[in-house]
C-alpha cells in the first residue's frame, strides 16, 4: 500500500487485533493507486461503525457522516463536483439497515460512486447487535438464541436495484478483492464491492470463532467461486450449508445518472 495515502498522525488505529477492516483498507488504497487517483481529486465518505472510521486514516478530503447516510452525502458531493472520484466505506448495518433506502435508490439512480461494504454480519462498534446480514442461527446481543430472520444478500439486492458493477470477495482473497475494487473504480455508475470479513471481538467470540484465524479459515473454505459453481453445479443443486458465492456478479453499462456541469 502507498503510505502517502495515510494520515500518520491518526495512527495507531482503533481496530481490534485481527479485525479484517485494515486488510480491506489496504486493498482499496492499492486499487485507488493503480487507478491513478490523486489525493486532491478523491473524496472518501462513510457513515457510522467500525468500517466507517476508515476515511479518517486516509490523506484526502473525507466525510464521516451520520448513521446510514453516507450514500446521501456522497450523492451530494458527486452532484456538486462531478469530476471528483468518490469512494464510500460502509458496513452491513450502516448500508442495509438505517441506510437501506439510500442504498437501493443510489443503485437505481446509478450514481457514479464506488462503495466498499465491510460485511462482518454484526454491529461491531455499537454493542454487538444482529444486523440485516447476520446468518440464521448466529448469535449476537439481540439474538442470544440465534438469528431467525432470513438475512439480506447485498449482492442480489444491488444487482436487482440496478448497480452497474457488483462483486463479492472476502478479507482472505486480497488479490481478487483489490482487482474487484479497481474494476469498480473503472466502471462508470454505481459499484458495490461486498467484502465478507472477520470481527473477532463482537461476532467471532459469540459464534465459536475464538481466534481471527478461525474465521479466516471459514471464509477460505466456504467461499465458492461463482464461475466454477455455474459451470459445475447440477440443475437444482444448492450451495453447501453456510457457503456463499464470490466473484463478479454483474458488469454492465446502464446510463449513469446525469449531473449538472461544474461552474
Amino acid at each position: 500500500m502507498r503510505e502517502d495515502w495515510l494520515r500518520n498522525d491518526r495512527l495507531p488505529h482503533i481496530y481490534c487485533a485481527g479485525c479484517g477492516n485494515g486488510t480491506i483498507m489496504n486493498c482499496v488504497l492499492e486499487a485507488v493507486d493503480k487507478a491513478g487517483y490523486e489525493r486532491d481529486n478523491t473524496v472518501f465518505l462513510s457513515g457510522i461503525g467500525c468500517s466507517s472510521r476508515a476515511p479518517g486514516y486516509i490523506e484526502t478530503d473525507s466525510l464521516h457522516t451520520t448513521h446510514g447516510r453516507a450514500l446521501a452525502f456522497a450523492t451530494g458531493v458527486k452532484m456538486a463536483k462531478p469530476s471528483l472520484n468518490v469512494v464510500v466505506f460502509t458496513g452491513d448495518g450502516d448500508i442495509a439497515a438505517i441506510g437501506g433506502n439510500h442504498f437501493i435508490h443510489a443503485c437505481r439512480r446509478n450514481i457514479d460512486l464506488t462503495v466498499v461494504c465491510m460485511n462482518n454480519h454484526i454491529y461491531g462498534m455499537t454493542g454487538g447487535q444482529g444486523s440485516p446480514t447476520t446468518p440464521i442461527g448466529k448469535t449476537s446481543t439481540t439474538t442470544p438464541y440465534g438469528a431467525v430472520e432470513v438475512p439480506f444478500d447485498l449482492v442480489d439486492l444491488a444487482v436487482a436495484a440496478g448497480a452497474n458493477y457488483v462483486a463479492r470477495w472476502t478479507s482472505y482473497h486480497v488479490t481478487q478483492l483489490t482487482e474487484a475494487v479497481l474494476n469498480g473504480l473503472n466502471t462508470p455508475g454505481f459499484s458495490l464491492i461486498e467484502v465478507r470479513c472477520q470481527c473477532p471481538t463482537s461476532y467471532g467470540r459469540r459464534n465459536k470463532f475464538r481466534e481471527p484465524k478461525d474465521y479466516m479459515d471459514f471464509l477460505r473454505s466456504h467461499a465458492v467461486l461463482k464461475e466454477k459453481w455455474e459451470r459445475t453445479a447440477k440443475p437444482g443443486e444448492e450451495l453447501p450449508a453456510e457457503s456463499f458465492l464470490v466473484g463478479e456478479f454483474v458488469r454492465r453499462a446502464r446510463p449513469v445518472m446525469g449531473v449538472a456541469d461544474e461552474t
